[in-house]
């Protein structure tokens, strides 16, 4: 193999178990060396205050991101700050910020994508506040067209932009038309993706204009090597397409027996094998993503092969959604003994 002669990294990555009760755990986030494959789960998930009324809501820990010593992890009403030790430092709140699943970082800031609200969030991290948001939304005939799509229709609607002062409480009321769900930032423009869009969306000096074509359902959609890079659960693939959505490149996940899987017998609209979340470069030529049961993979660019599988756990309600490289050179062997809960 190509990477025989370096080092594999670990990452971190999030999962979110999907179809579980109260008091048992909703996922976690673990820390994966992929040379070695020693797996350490960090935080457990068992909140008793999760809101279950809602599929996919409330529940797990979703978006990682990093900015300097600081981990960011996306709660769905609340981002919890750690040190790189796990011990938690604080959170950030929001009155726009509800069932949030991607964030990442970049010039500085926090963007978090807010699907409650049609929202990208703008925080800045060392002034720690707020200093924009984005609502990307269908109105009327547009959002009507957008329902369209899901009866089979490739029908790609513009949503508007509205831009609106984040601590205003006159902002955007709450509602999910366009699933916003992923911001990506780079070289002073935000791009915008999200299952719902059939579009990534550039954001620069407050305007919106389409910069690429995807195919709806698509998650993590961001500009890559001249091209888009996304995973597309529908398909159960991660995929490499060109700016009109055409594919060029195509890496299957891997997919399981039905009589291996637990919990094989849950409605489909609640969880299902094949399901895609996560990416991550590695190096020049391996990508690493994640698919259900937790399963972390390793794909090869060129030629696109999968060069190797971890599969965590065979639950299929268990789903890999927020996949980061582990950035600091210590990596943590167990969790803090405080659980991670000191700090501020």
């Amino acid at each position: 193999m190509q990477h025989s002669s370096t080092r594999l990294p670990a990452i971190v990555f999030s999962s979110v178990v999907r179809s579980t009760q109260q008091l048992e755990s909703h996922g976690g986030v673990y820390l994966l060396d992929l040379e070695t494959e020693q797996l350490t789960q960090m935080i457990d998930w068992d909140d008793q205050s999760i809101d279950l009324t809602q599929r996919g809501g409330d529940r797990g820990l979703r978006g990682i991101a990093f900015h300097e010593d600081r981990m960011f992890l996306a709660a769905a009403d609340e981002i919890f700050v750690y040190d790189p030790s796990f011990r938690l430092q604080g959170s950030i709140k929001n009155p726009y910020l509800r069932h949030c699943h991607e964030i990442n970082t970049g010039g500085g800031k926090l963007f978090l994508g807010s699907v409650g609200y049609d929202t990208i969030l703008e925080y800045d991290i060392e002034a720690e506040r707020f200093t924009a948001g984005y609502c990307i939304r269908y109105h009327g005939f547009r959002r009507k067209l957008r329902r369209k799509n899901r009866e089979g229709f490739q029908i790609r609607p513009r949503p508007k932009l509205t831009v609106f002062d984040p601590y205003d409480e006159n902002g955007p009321e709450r509602a999910d038309t366009a699933h916003p769900s992923f911001p990506w930032w780079e070289d002073g423009t935000l791009y915008v993706a999200g299952g719902g869009l059939g579009h990534i969306y550039a954001i620069r000096d407050r305007r919106m204009r389409r910069y690429a074509r995807i195919p709806y359902e698509s998650h993590n959609a961001h500009p890559f090597r001249g091209g888009l890079l996304m995973n597309h659960s529908p398909t159960h693939r991660m995929i490499f397409t060109d700016m009109r959505g055409r594919i060029q490149k195509t890496w299957p996940v891997p997919l399981y027996d039905e009589s291996d899987l637990e919990f094989a017998n849950v409605p489909r609209d609640h969880a299902y094998q094949g399901f895609c979340r996560g990416i991550a470069v590695a190096s020049d030529n391996i990508i690493v993503q994640g698919s259900s049961p937790a399963t972390i993979n390793l794909f090869q660019w060129e030629p696109a092969a999968l060069i190797k599988s971890i599969n965590v756990t065979m639950d299929v309600r268990n789903s890999v959604h927020g996949l980061e490289i582990w950035p600091f050179a210590e990596v943590p062997s167990a969790p803090p003994a405080d659980g991670g809960q000191g700090g501020t």
